[in-house]
This record gives structure tokens, sequence and C-alpha cells, in this order.
């Protein structure tokens, strides 16, 4: 069966496959034209000739364009003219593909009303973070700004791709609701008809809802904290990749899927993102064995390698994760570390207590480059005991009927993780600020573009 691609994409052909078809210089007589599209993205005149830079969805091309010989004068195409244009692939080692376009023909598509208040053709945009938020939707037409983006296109694809592999199915679940399912005061308060809602914090409730549905779940989609943190690793809304299974053995199988997630990604980067890598510079992290820690013996190697004194016995300091990620980077080489057993004060309610010391939770947290990018553990399957911890804690059940009506009828052993897609993004490309790898940020102050 032939599937319908639309005129366009079949008549405008790729950088790729024009590489196969560009011919020599002394025989451009005989090669075949070809037709592509895009915006201009520099125009690098040297007398009679110009070279034109074209800015497409798959890299950067240079077009020849010889004066006398078009019937559309250079005067007339400016940076971010959108064009179609019409040529011969020639090979040209000098050029950014290996060849460039010898063009017989331009059509201008559209033409821009006022220059860019930014010059987004420079190698690096030499501004300030702030000027590139405000100016995002044209920033981002840097091809270095853009190619981050690309990459975290493949870190998607790749959590995609290899959950389904192993029999994960997608869900979608809302992100309004009654009640969050992560407790605390970090919630965005709404009205929804006269009725109190809420944005939620997480998926939570819903993927442990469809385990007892398909035993393994995944989605990819926003989360909302409502916390005022104004630092270099916190947003507002980012994207959660989480991913919810059925029938565990035990905590250690999620540390083992996500090791699996990372090994198929970075591979996946390798293989079909390499130009990316190469335009930004990425080295590639260490995913060939994650080590794995105790929270306490985490503390305390910390505490006596790097002679500081533990202060917070129940959570990590910032300062903590970021000397761990240093230690193990150190004494094993690892990029990636899993710090496990978190203090159940500090984890959710729905989180399984170590049965060997209540003290502690069957959870984990994993650790790229000395910052927390992942949080995930085994819950409670048991509706007993499930009500008991509720009620140690103090709390109400009320807005989670639906969510406690599953357990009634019987759960398997589950667990689960979340891992924050903007933040691996920004530890993969060592940015220092986690608004540098978020298309819109939406922060404490910014709620626009």
């Amino acid at each position: 069966m032939k599937y319908a691609t639309g005129h366009l994409i079949q008549k405008s052909q790729t950088i790729a496959a024009l590489a196969t078809k560009a011919c020599e210089p002394d025989s451009i007589s005989s090669c075949e034209p070809c037709y592509i599209e895009g915006a201009i993205h520099t125009i690098r005149k040297m007398g009679n000739i110009a070279f034109i830079l074209l800015r497409r969805y798959d890299g950067l091309l240079q077009t020849v364009y010889e004066e006398g010989k078009l019937s559309v004068s250079l005067s007339n195409l400016h940076d971010n003219t959108i064009v179609g244009m019409t040529g011969i692939p020639v090979l040209e080692p000098k050029a950014p593909q290996g060849f460039e376009v010898h063009l017989t023909n331009i059509q201008i598509l559209a033409t821009p009303s006022a220059p860019l208040p930014i010059n987004i053709s420079k190698w690096k945009l030499q501004t300030s973070l702030e000027t590139k938020l405000n100016l995002r939707p044209i920033t981002l037409r840097n091809i270095r700004e853009r190619a981050k983006f690309k990459l975290q296109e493949g870190l998607v694809r790749g959590f995609r791709e290899y959950l389904s592999s192993l029999d994960f199915t997608e869900i979608h679940t809302p992100k309004i609701g009654a009640k969050g399912a992560e407790g605390g005061a970090n919630i965005f308060k709404l009205e929804y008809f006269h009725r109190p809602a809420i944005l939620e914090q997480s998926p939570q409730f819903y993927k442990q809802m469809m385990v007892g549905v398909f035993d393994r779940v995944f989605e990819v989609g926003p989360v909302f904290r409502a916390e005022k943190h104004n630092t270099k690793r916190h947003l507002n809304e980012y994207t959660s990749l989480d991913f919810e299974y059925g029938y565990l053995t035990g905590f250690e199988d999620l540390m083992e899927l996500e090791t699996g997630f990372l090994q198929y990604s970075m591979e996946l980067l390798r293989k079909d993102y390499a130009r990316e890598l190469e335009l930004l510079n990425v080295e590639l992290p260490n995913t060939e064995k994650i080590p794995t820690v105790s929270f306490a013996k985490a503390k305390e190697a910390v505490a006596e390698h790097f002679h500081r004194t533990i202060r917070n016995p129940y959570d990590l300091e910032p300062e903590e994760e970021f000397l761990i990620g240093k230690y193990y980077k150190e004494q094993y080489d690892a990029d990636f570390v899993f710090v496990t057993h978190y203090p159940s004060k500090k984890r959710p309610f729905y989180a399984m207590d170590d049965p060997e010391d209540s003290t502690y939770t069957l959870s984990f947290d994993l650790l790229f480059r000395g910052l927390e990018v992942t949080t995930g553990g085994q819950r409670i399957h048991d509706y007993s005991m499930l009500l008991d911890k509720i009620q140690a804690r103090g709390m109400s059940t009320e807005g989670m009927e639906h969510y406690l009506e599953i357990f009634r009828h019987g759960m398997p052993p589950h667990g689960g993780l979340g891992i924050g897609l903007e933040r691996l993004t920004m530890m993969l490309l060592q940015e220092e600020n986690v608004r540098e790898t978020t298309l819109f940020p939406r922060d404490l102050s910014r709620l626009e573009p």
C-alpha cells in the first residue's frame, strides 16, 4: 500500500537525499536539478557571486547565486525571506554539508516586513538569557539554540520507543484535578465552573489507576508546581516522563528500566542526532553501569570525603547532590548515580516503606552530574496499608475516593518514576540554567511568551 505524503513533502528534497545526488563541478550540465525550500539565514556577497545560506528543518544548506543568471534580483532577497529554489547540487568540501546548490531559479514565498531585533545567524547568541527568553520565538531560529530541542526530541523519542518495545501502553491523563497527588502547599488552585480545582502536580494517581488496567503505562506531559523557587533548577511548569510498572519484584526493577531507557536513548542520539551533538559539542554520558548507594551512606561518604557536616538528615541539599555526583565521577567515572532508600518523612504517603526499617522507603532518586533528574520507587498496593499510612500522617481522604477505590478491588505490586525532561536535557548539554533547555519557561516572573 502506498501512503499519501503530501505534494510538498515529495517535491522538496532533504539535505541527506541531495548529498547523494551531488555531482562533480565539471559535470554540472548532466546533473539532475533539485527543488528546495527554507528561510534565508545569511547572504554573503562575493562580487558577482553570492552565497545564500538556507535555514531548513534539516540543517543549513549553502546555495550559490550568480548575478544575471536568475530573474530575482539579489536586492530583493534579505535575511529571513522565505523562498523556494531550484538548482543543481554540486560537491564542495568547504560547504557546511559537503555540497552546495547552484541556483537556476528562485521563488519568493514570503518577505519579512521588519528586520530581526537580534542577529540569529551568529554561531552563538551574544546576549543575556533574559533577552533570549523575551525574544524566544526569534532566538530559537539560531541554529545552536534550535539544536538543543532536537536533542530533547531525541530523549522523548527514546523514552517512547524503549518503553513501547517492552509492551508499555502510552496514556494521557487529565491536568485539571480535584486534589494534588503530592500533597503540600505547592499547588496551583483554580475555579472550575464554580468548584475548586487544581493543576495536577503529577499524573501519579491516574497512572497507578491505569496499572490496574494495562499493567505497564507511560506518559509524557506537563506537570505544575506552585513552588516559589527562583533558582536555576526550578520551573513552575515542566515536562515529566512518567511510567508505572506492575508486577515488579522489587524497586530495583524500576532502576533497571531507567538504565535501559538511558542506554537506548544515548545510542539513539549517537546514531540519529550526530549533527546536533557536534553542533553543541555534547559529550554523551557514561550509561554502561550506574552505581547505586543508599541515602544514608551517600550522605556519610560526602561528609567524610569533603569534610562537611550533615545538616539535614532527612533530605539531600543541592550542594550534597552536587558533591555525590562529583564523588562518583572521581571514584567510578560515573555520570549517573542512583540514591536509594529515602526517609519516609520526605516521601509521599503512597511510597512503600522498607520492611526492614520503616523510617526509610523503597524509593530512589537518580542524580545526573550532581543534579536530581528522577524520583521513583515502589508504591503501597495494599488497601489497608494505604489507609493506615494516610491516617498516621493525619491526612484526609477527601478528593481521593476514586484513587483509593482501585486498591479495594485488588492491585498488583507496582512502582514507577518521573523524569524531569528539561533538567535531563540541561545536564546532558551541561547548561547552567534549566531555562536554557525549556522552550517557553514558566517561573515566578515569566508567563509569556
